[in-house]
């Protein structure tokens, strides 16, 4: 019985052996050749880390490669640090990248700097490593932007006349207001808006062709970098072209508008003289019948004449013979009718 139990606890030992070496060898396997490549590199990792990363599902070869390349350049980080940026969703690889060459530039970025600005630009088409780049080497940009369909920027100066400019400013970031900064977007419109408050100053269109610098230093003396994530070098005139006479052609639709208000009075009084006439029109109307109502009354004035006495025959007959010579005379004294008429 003892010995049964024996060869039993031996069994028993055995199988936890095997199964501990079995593990081991796994983790040889998975883990020996990323170990042994920081080893080398003089950047080593534990292999516990290394089996933290897994269960962490982190990507192992990424954060120890990432760490590797940090150490030959000079930078020591540590696989905790690595690890932890990228479980909050940032890029490893372009933050190790981003501070070497900050570093080799001169340019002062720690790690959590380069760690904001990376998660702050996420989901974007820029990396913390392009800014950093654009820091190092200036960039250009398009004033408008030819991606909105504008090639140029339309003002007006004083005399009326519109000019198109076309602008390209030199920008290069400032690490430290890249984070909560505004971007390139900001910096064309306020460009824009400074072109177009110097152009829009200026007595002539003949002055902004003839100094088409004083638009730069306008622009320049603004401070339009302020809140943004690039600081601006230089704002130089690409180009600048003559546009339409503005001027003119507001005065032109400004009478075009006056005579459409003008004739709208006249035809209102217009059709005011039309109804005061048709209502003298109306008016005469009535007084003439009123007219032929009293010289209805007059047959009857005379016939009560005639009744009462008050009216004799010879009277009658004196009226008559005065209304016959009225006739003549206005016949006579009247225009001369000709046959047809």
């Amino acid at each position: 019985m003892i010995t049964e139990l024996s060869q039993l606890a031996v069994y028993i030992v055995f199988g936890i052996v095997l199964v501990v070496g079995l593990v081991l060898v796994i983790v040889l396997a998975n883990f020996f050749g990323v170990w042994l490549r920081a080893k080398i590199a003089d950047a080593p990792v534990p292999f516990s880390k290394l089996i933290g990363m897994r269960l962490r599902k982190v990507p192992v070869g990424m954060i120890v490669d990432s760490r590797i390349t940090a150490v030959k350049a000079g930078i020591p980080l540590e696989t905790d640090l690595l690890e932890a940026h990228y479980l909050s969703g940032g890029n490893v690889p372009h933050v190790v990248l981003a501070l070497i060459a900050a570093d080799k530039a001169g340019i002062t970025l720690d790690f959590n700097r380069a760690c904001a600005i990376d998660l702050a630009i996420k989901g974007t088409s820029k990396t913390v490593l392009e800014a950093v780049r654009t820091s190092i080497n200036p960039k250009v940009i398009d004033c408008p932007n030819p991606a909105t369909g504008k090639v140029t920027i339309d003002a007006v100066a004083r005399d009326g006349i519109g000019v198109k400019v076309r602008a390209r400013v030199t920008v290069r970031s400032n690490l430290d207001r890249f984070v909560g900064g505004a971007t390139e977007e900001t910096i064309i419109a306020r460009v824009g808006e400074g072109i177009v408050t110097s152009i829009g100053s200026a007595l002539s269109y003949k002055d902004v062709l003839e100094n088409p610098d004083r638009i730069s230093k306008t622009v320049l003396q603004k401070g339009l970098d302020s809140g943004t994530a690039f600081e601006i070098l230089s704002v130089d005139i690409a180009d600048v072209d003559i546009g339409d006479n503005i001027g003119a052609k507001l005065q032109a639709e400004q009478a075009e508008a006056d005579k459409v208000v003008a004739q709208a009075k006249a035809e209102m009084r217009r059709a005011a003289a039309v109804a005061s006439e048709q209502e003298m029109k109306a008016r005469t109307q009535e007084m003439r019948a009123k007219v032929v109502e009293a010289e209805a009354q007059v047959p009857q004035a005379m016939a009560e004449a005639f009744r009462s006495g008050n009216l004799g025959i010879m009277d009658y007959v004196k009226m008559k013979n005065i209304q016959s010579d009225t006739t003549m005379r206005e016949s006579i004294a009247g225009p001369e009718k000709h046959p047809g008429h």
